[in-house]
């Protein structure tokens, strides 16, 4: 039976986690993360999710656990944040090079030191060379159907890579908003039963996670690169696929272009930001200013392609970053500059919103003054 709830987030992840059926959950809980796994455990206790849950020791205990239970062939799902994902460094690689399609859902907060629990993009971002798929929402909504999208898009046989699902710590993780749960034999036709082509069995052995030695190494990277490529057009066709079932849409579930048909001036934004964004080009519409938004809701696989289509008429870009590559400004905006490079169009970076500082209308209607009146970028503070 489909319900409309005014439920957080993070609530919303654990209802659509509760629909896609996983069987052993490891959880270490962490701001803001951590009611994700405290509504997962009450659907558990209560019965509502036939699952067992394994309550680790640190978040690296977690990450391993996920790699275990994948290699038996089981469907699973965890939760983290912060430096709990920066404790999860070294088993994230090993995870996305075993192929394996595992489901986490990011809480972004911003990385110590110094200690902040609030909300940037660094640590997901810190995390985006390591073979998992990024997926950022801007709605509870979007979290919940993005969640169902994951497992569909992490499971397809030539894709079988791990993907994160991210969300704004507090800013949507702790925030409440209308989210239409849907029926649980609806998602069952969307999502099949997780079938794994290769899984651990004493009647026919495999080795996971062996020495590669520089004859074989490379092409182990080789092969989830192009996966990672593979994985832009199953995202679009999952995408496509969700919103003829479900209907609802998010561009074309790499990008989501806002008023960008005729926009001579744009911003990039990431998450939760983009709401104010659309705020902000409603107002400067309206003055007759010829601006619009594009949001990046796939950060990997970058999508440089839709991109570079969109942006053909600007004459001036913005790139709203939440997280700085210190030394040489911001991820995304190195990102953007590279996959537009030979492009004749100005881009400039604004970091901004670091530990959960917040990203105003002011601070934006800002970013856009400067790029129109052809001013450089800087640390939007």
């Amino acid at each position: 039976m489909v319900e409309i709830k005014v439920i957080s987030g993070a609530d919303a992840i654990a209802q659509a986690v509760k629909l896609c059926k996983p069987k052993v959950l490891p959880m270490y809980p962490i701001t803001p993360s951590t009611l994700i796994p405290e509504r997962i455990s009450e659907f558990v206790n209560n019965g509502e999710l036939n699952a067992e849950i394994i309550y680790v020791e640190s978040e690296h205990s977690a990450a391993s656990a996920l790699f275990g239970i994948y290699a038996t062939g089981v469907r699973s799902f965890t939760a983290t944040a912060s430096q709990g994902l920066a404790i999860m460094h070294e088993i994230l690689p090993i995870i996305s090079a075993s192929r394996f399609p595992a489901v986490m859902a990011v809480a972004n907060r911003a990385l110590s030191g110094p200690l902040n629990i609030w909300n940037d993009h660094s640590d997901a971002m810190s995390e985006r060379d390591q073979g998992w798929i990024q997926l950022y929402c801007e709605t509870a909504q979007e979290a919940f159907d993005t969640t169902i999208m994951a497992y569909k898009i992490a499971e397809t046989e030539k894709v079988s890579l791990p993907l994160m699902v991210c969300i704004d710590g507090f800013s949507l993780s702790h925030v409440y908003e209308p989210v239409q749960i849907e029926d649980a034999i609806k998602v069952d036709a969307f999502l099949p039963e997780y079938k794994p082509v290769v899984v651990l069995d004493p009647k026919r052995p495999v080795t996971f996670g062996p020495v590669a030695f520089p004859n074989t190494y490379f092409e182990f990277k080789e092969a989830e690169e192009k996966a990672m490529l593979e994985a832009a057009k199953v995202i679009e066709q999952v995408h496509a696929e969700f919103a003829k079932k479900f209907g609802r849409t998010y561009g074309n579930g790499l990008v989501e272009l806002i008023e960008m048909k005729d926009a001579e001036y744009a911003l990039i934004t990431v998450g939760g930001t983009t709401g104010t964004a659309r705020e902000v080009v409603t107002e400067l519409r309206k003055k007759k200013k010829k601006v619009g938004v594009i949001r990046i809701k796939s950060m990997r696989p970058f999508p440089a392609e839709q991109l570079r289509a969109a942006l053909k008429k600007v004459k001036t870009l913005g790139v709203i970053d939440r997280h700085a590559s210190l030394g040489f400004g911001g991820a995304l905006s190195n990102d953007v500059k590279s996959a537009l490079q030979g492009q004749k169009i100005i881009v400039e970076e604004f970091v901004a919103g670091l530990g959960g500082r917040d990203i105003s209308k002011s601070r934006l209607h800002d970013a856009f003054e400067t790029i129109i009146k052809g001013k450089k970028g800087y640390w939007l503070k």
